[in-house]
């Protein structure tokens, strides 16, 4: 019987049970190519403008992404232009541009100069029939041609499979066989309407890799949510790259987001991917300032509320140990903790906000405050600023008609005088 008392914990503190399927996760290197630039911008409503297009590259390059997907130069225009710019930056990471299974936009790309084109085309049936009104054969015949014609030019291939998850496994690997019979390097499986679930996407991608021998990038939309969890099911099935996107950008609900990919890699599985995630907030903040968003507050990874603790058991486990209630430092992430007052805090989240202020409390005297301060939140309807703490601890005085040191050690009230009289000075 398994020992239950000596299972290993990953970097998060949790038990590493045992998976119930084999992984592949850290036998091959895994790499990010990021599409901010393209699917990022594909957000209903988000236009970047060419200035912010190469600060974001040049910032994801910063930070180590190993692929940027920098646009459509099909588009033309200023698309064609920035995407061109971008691939003669001379960035360390690879410059992918987008392109349907056409030969002109497949020329339009080899005319900006980037060193790898992906070429998409949708394989479900509904795709092909309704939106392509083509065949099967069609389509075949299509990435063949498109895939030729593009190694000619010695760039990197990437295949993407619209559609791959409502599409029929036998056609998908028809489909990706062809792809490779023309030299394509790997093939992009595309959850496009976010419907995989991370059982199922493990199954489909083991099986491709074991079928075609291709490599597989995980292309996952996150409409029920799933995005990150079913990237991650890809690449313990064998898949080596992962699309993602700052603050998890993209249609309708968006893409896998490149923050929680990197950070639950290496919390969750142990693989460092070598990331510069200090600048993770900095990098998020850029981009949703130039799709005209904000990065909301609960964001998992990069939200402000990551690292804020209000609830008076939660603050007190952080105060002791940040480690009770946060997996990783806020500033691994570019974040800093906050320590909220309000309704739900607890005295001792009194004592050390007071403290931050040269003011020395009893606890008895924090406990007493705590009823005033959790009144002062619900007529409010918000948390505290510390400026009303501190003005309600003095009208909290003189009510009450308390002596602020009695109670205090010694060193404590000689402490707090001397902050005192500094503060007052400096006034």
């Amino acid at each position: 019987m398994k020992d239950l008392h000596n299972i290993p914990e990953n970097a998060a503190g949790q038990m590493v049970w045992e998976l119930p399927v084999a992984s592949k996760m850290g036998d091959l290197p895994i790499k990010l190519d990021d599409t901010t630039l393209r699917d990022g911008e594909q957000t209903a409503g988000v236009v970047f403008s060419n200035e912010e297009k190469v600060n974001i590259a040049r910032m994801l390059d910063e930070i180590g992404v190993d692929q940027i997907e920098a646009g459509i130069p099909t588009m033309g225009g200023d698309e064609c232009e920035v995407i061109e710019e971008i691939a003669h930056l001379g960035l360390n990471a690879s410059i992918l541009a987008w392109n349907r299974a056409s030969l002109d936009d497949i020329k339009t790309s080899l005319g900006c100069g980037v060193d790898a084109i992906a070429i998409s085309l949708a394989t479900s049936d509904i795709h092909i029939e309704t939106k392509l009104r083509k065949d099967r054969a069609w389509v075949l015949d299509s990435i063949r041609k498109a895939v030729a014609f593009a190694k000619e030019h010695n760039v990197y291939v990437s295949v993407n499979a619209e559609d791959a998850s409502r599409t029929e496994l036998g056609f998908l690997l028809e489909f990706a066989a062809a792809a490779k019979a023309e030299g394509a390097d790997r093939l992009r499986f595309c959850d496009t309407i976010g419907i995989m679930e991370p059982f199922r996407c493990y199954s489909i991608v083991k099986h491709l890799i074991e079928e075609t021998g291709l490599e597989v990038e995980m292309h996952t939309h996150n409409d029920f949510g799933m995005a990150v969890a079913n990237a991650l099911a890809g690449l313990h099935a064998g898949a080596t790259w992962i699309n993602v996107t700052v603050g998890g950008l993209g249609e309708r609900a968006g893409n896998a987001a490149l923050e929680e990919v990197v950070m639950a890699l290496k919390y969750l599985e142990g693989v460092d991917l070598d990331i510069d995630t200090k600048r993770f907030r900095e990098v998020a903040d850029y981009v949703m300032q130039a799709a005209g968003r904000t990065v909301s507050a609960w964001k998992p990874i990069v939200g402000s509320n990551m690292f804020a603790h209000e609830s008076g058991i939660h603050a007190d486990g952080v105060i002791k140990n940040p480690k009770t209630y946060e997996v990783f430092s806020p500033d691994e992430v570019g974040l800093e903790r906050q320590i909220v007052v309000g309704k739900h805090s607890g005295s001792k989240t009194i004592e050390m906000k007071l403290t931050e202020f040269g003011i020395a409390i009893t606890r008895e005297h924090a406990a007493d405050l705590l009823p005033l301060v959790r009144s002062k939140a619900v007529g409010l309807n918000r948390s505290l600023f510390d400026k009303e703490l501190v003005e309600l601890y003095h009208e909290f005085l003189v009510t009450a008609g308390v002596d602020p040191t009695v109670g205090l050690p010694t060193d404590t009230k000689a402490a707090a005088s001397t902050k005192a009289a500094k503060a007052e000075k400096a006034e």
